[in-house]
């Protein structure tokens, strides 16, 4: 297949037709943040982290496939100052509370606030009040630390096809949920793999019996089992 040219950064670089900016980025070392994305998922855009500019066009970099000719520019003050407040809006959607999470220290979206050079909040937090499910035998989950990536519902349907996990209501009120919305121990769907637990970012889908920072997750199984599946 021939390859065609871009810019990335003022870098000129040869690329495959059909990868998106992310993936041509990533090739070639050049850091974009992200926190839905995940390798060896489909990608959503959820997140909108991955935002750079295209042309003068602020696009996520997960969901844009690379064209002959564009201009990537992925560190512009615009670039940097809307990532940074996507970030604050998410800490302020939720109760994410660093100092008591069993994910303090593993966590994605904490160091993507060190990234990102996060230092406080600047919008109000909603201060939701959020439920915790400890219904499962072995796993829990806790809505007040999702951050909505939704790797839990791609991995389940995706890699693992139970189709556990599914997405509810809409705006503030949206969230994840088991089945037709039962307590994660009643879904019948499940089958306890774990996988959820492995690609969740944060600490909103962890293991029982962890205390505070022990909860380090693999998100990188996901590609190696997809790999092992192909070969």
């Amino acid at each position: 297949m021939d390859s065609i040219e871009i810019r990335i950064d003022e870098e000129v670089i040869r690329a495959t037709p059909g990868k998106t900016v992310l993936e041509v980025a990533k090739e070639n070392g050049i850091r974009i943040p992200t926190l839905c994305h995940l390798d060896g998922l489909p990608d959503i855009g959820a997140c909108r982290l991955c935002i750079v500019d295209v042309d003068g066009r602020i696009v996520t970099a997960c969901t844009t496939a690379v064209r002959d000719g564009m201009t990537v520019n992925t560190q512009t003050e615009q670039v940097k100052e809307m990532r940074r407040t996507i970030l604050e809006l998410l800490f302020a959607e939720r109760n994410h509370i660093c100092s008591f999470c069993v994910s303090n220290g593993h966590c994605e979206l904490q160091d993507l606030a060190c990234e990102l050079g996060m230092d406080s909040v600047r919008v109000p937090y909603s201060y939701p009040k959020l439920s915790l499910d400890a219904s499962h035998p072995r796993f829990i989950i806790d809505h007040n630390r999702c951050v909505m990536c939704a790797r839990c519902v791609r991995v389940c349907s995706e890699v693992e096809g139970a189709k556990a996990w599914g997405i509810a209501h809409r705006g503030s009120k949206v969230r994840v949920i088991t089945d037709l919305d039962v307590d994660w121990g009643d879904a019948e769907s499940c089958t306890g793999c774990g996988k959820c637990v492995e690609v969740c970012p944060t600490g909103a889908i962890v293991l029982k019996g962890k205390a505070t920072a022990e909860m380090e997750k693999h998100p990188e199984l996901v590609e190696e089992l997809q790999e092992r599946r192909r070969s």
